[in-house]
């Protein structure tokens, strides 16, 4: 069987985000919307997903590009001196492992961020990491374990079939993910595509990932109406041609909470 999650990350970013999610949604193919909960839109994408049910919505944890959900003071570590998170990822990274107050802070957030996810009344289809940096190790652990608190039942692994690169640097880990997420009960997507193809998803290029889509569970995720992603990104969503390829192709559309 093959099953697609078709999913539009930070949902909640901006009104024209929110508008290009639920436009996708209602006539569109889209299933699910990850949210920032630090996003300068976050009650009006609340609002939007209210009102579509079927949307599986889940947590866009924010630590890089974004600013936290604690006040500057809590996360001083995290932050540059307009507030915002560090965007040197490496650098990031690093510290992340080695210092254990940054360690502490980023714990802090990341609880207030499920925090905050929990208050939108919203239930938790899935949790996946902005720029995906819940692949970071510590980032990792921290997040699945306070996740579980919170109601967690998937998480995207971001392994991309077709991505060489993807592959070798992170295929290795991503088996890791995937049988500690096991272990966790916890579900996991068998591939996802979107890596490789951030803000060019055209029509024509989901067009050749359906035909070329493996069995299992796969997500495809795209940036509606996001500022570096192509107005082609909602065309693709919204083209009759994608539809019927799923169709032809015997693929059905899930979100995580309804994948079998």
């Amino acid at each position: 069987m093959k099953q697609l999650i078709v999913t539009a990350d930070d949902f909640g970013a901006s009104l024209q985000i929110n508008e290009a999610v639920e436009r996708a949604h209602r006539d569109g193919v889209l299933t699910a919307a990850s949210l920032m909960v630090s996003g300068p839109a976050l009650d009006d994408a609340v609002a939007r997903a209210h009102a579509m049910p079927a949307l599986g919505v889940g947590l866009h944890v924010a630590l890089s590009n974004a600013r936290p959900v604690l006040p500057r003071e809590r996360v001083p570590d995290l932050v540059d001196a307009d507030g915002n998170f560090d965007s040197k990822l490496v650098r990031a990274g690093v510290r992340y492992f080695f210092l254990p107050r940054v360690r502490r802070q980023l714990e802090a957030e990341i609880r207030a961020q499920f925090k905050a996810y929990a208050a939108t009344g919203l239930a938790l289809d899935h949790v996946d990491g902005h720029n995906h940096l819940h692949v970071h190790p510590t980032l990792f652990n921290m997040i699945l374990r306070i996740g579980r608190e919170y109601g967690l039942r998937a998480m995207r692994v971001p392994w991309e079939p077709s991505g060489i690169a993807n592959a070798l640097v992170i295929g290795p880990w991503a088996g890791l993910m995937r049988a500690r997420l096991r272990r966790a009960h916890v579900r996991a997507n068998d591939a996802l595509f979107g890596l490789s193809d951030t803000g060019r998803l055209s029509e024509q290029r989901v067009l050749e990932i359906i035909a070329v889509l493996p069995d299992g569970l796969t997500e495809l995720y795209l940036h509606p109406g996001s500022s570096y992603a192509r107005e082609e990104e909602l065309d693709a969503l919204l083209s009759p041609r994608v539809r019927d390829a799923i169709e032809e192709h015997g693929i059905q559309l899930v979100r995580y909470g309804t994948a079998s």
